[in-house]
């Protein structure tokens, strides 16, 4: 249900969501831990975000002398941007309105751009009270050419960026060989434009939420585009499932092998009944062998295997090597589709194969690994990632 909702909210655009301090902060640690020198002398953007209301700006104004930084820049949207999302939203602040450089009509119609170099209330340290901020010429948009050059002249970018935006945020980055840590859905590793960049290792899961579950804040004007039990009313946030971490920033959790048994002891031991029942089966269409489960990656398979896309966030690249999506899989063109009694069936040479929840059209496309069940083609398992474990040399 709650992965239904952020899908919906995606497709509508209403994907504006404000990051708890507390994550931000675990996330960041995770880097610290790694190399305490991550962020010295860097300078950090922090594009799509409003100190006013988001976490990122606050979180790295509140650190600035801790982290080292060099400079902070934070640009927010137009206001008349976010209205059109959404009935309700935020109102001009006190923060604004009492400052000498407040402007009635550009408040509405331009982004602010936030910047923090220096102890600009002599407080004797530099903090969030020393933000010093202007209007941007234009609505704050990360693809117009102002924040552009504010792209340019950052070593790393932070934030979380609109979820439906989000393949064109990360090229948007890397077309500028930029530094950056970022959130999405964990499912977004699998399209076709990021993919290729995963396998590569250009980009990496960061240290990820609990359990990955995020719990974000939102625009007054969006509650009720989310289903009773994804938005609290109490804590006025809601609950989106398999969310993580996006980056090239380097940290020790990537580092850190998975502790895996062999393929016999996982036939015997495994704490998934099927594998103990039925073992492993093999592809129809290709030459691997499924394993449904991270914690049943046999240890001592040298072959392919297609894994979960939940495996990403605990790939280490010097255990194993990312070889494909499983989606990329041969298609199988003597297979035929049709559905009867909203029963989606397989059919080959005038038998009927196996029935499957998907729709005609994706049964048609014919892409994806097929089971190999009593020598036929069975069920279509859900998104595979295929790895090849890597031998020490």
């Amino acid at each position: 249900m709650a992965n239904d909702a952020l899908l919906k909210a995606k497709k509508r655009q209403n994907d504006e969501f404000y990051t708890q301090f507390d994550d931000i902060q675990r996330e960041i640690n995770a880097y610290l831990e790694f190399d305490p020198n991550t962020f010295r002398d860097k300078v950090v953007l922090c594009p799509c975000d409003d100190p006013e209301w988001s976490n990122f700006t606050k979180f790295f104004a509140q650190n600035f002398e801790n982290l080292g930084l060099k400079k902070l820049i934070s640009t927010s949207y137009a206001i008349e941007v976010k209205k059109e999302k959404y009935e309700k939203y935020h109102q001009v602040s006190f923060f604004e309105t009492a400052s000498p450089q407040y402007d009635e009509e550009k408040a509405v119609t331009k982004g602010k751009i936030f910047t923090l170099t220096r102890d600009a209330n002599q407080s004797g340290n530099v903090d969030y009270d020393d933000l010093e901020w202007s209007y941007l010429d234009g609505t704050g948009d990360f693809q117009t050419e102002e924040v552009c050059k504010l792209r340019d002249e950052a070593d790393i970018i932070v934030t979380n960026p609109p979820f439906s935006l989000f393949r064109d945020f990360v090229a948007w980055i890397l077309e500028a060989d930029k530094k950056f840590l970022i959130i999405g859905q964990i499912g977004m590793a699998t399209y076709k434009e990021i993919f290729p960049l995963i396998k590569d290792n250009k980009i990496w899961i960061g240290r990820g939420f609990q359990a990955g579950n995020a719990y974000f804040g939102i625009p007054e004007g969006a509650k009720n585009e989310y289903a009773d039990g994804v938005y609290d009313p109490v804590t006025k946030l809601v609950k989106f499932r398999n969310c993580t971490w996006y980056t090239n920033l380097d940290h020790g959790r990537r580092h850190q092998p998975l502790d895996l048994m062999t393929m016999a002891d996982n036939m015997r031991y495994s704490r998934h009944k099927d594998i103990r029942e039925n073992g492993y089966y093999g592809y129809y269409n290709y030459d691997g062998i499924d394993v449904p489960y991270v914690d049943a990656i046999p240890s001592d398979y040298d072959g392919v295997m297609g894994v979960p896309s939940s495996f990403l966030d605990r790939y280490n690249p010097e255990q194993f090597e990312i070889i494909d999506s499983g989606a990329s899989a041969p298609k199988t063109s003597e297979h035929v589709a049709y559905k009867s009694k909203n029963i989606i069936c397989y059919e080959a040479d005038g038998e009927v194969l196996w029935t499957t929840p998907y729709t005609v059209a994706e049964c048609k496309a014919g892409n994806g690994l097929r089971l190999n069940e009593n020598g036929k083609p069975g069920r279509l398992p859900y998104g595979r990632i295929l790895i090849r474990r890597r031998t020490k040399k």
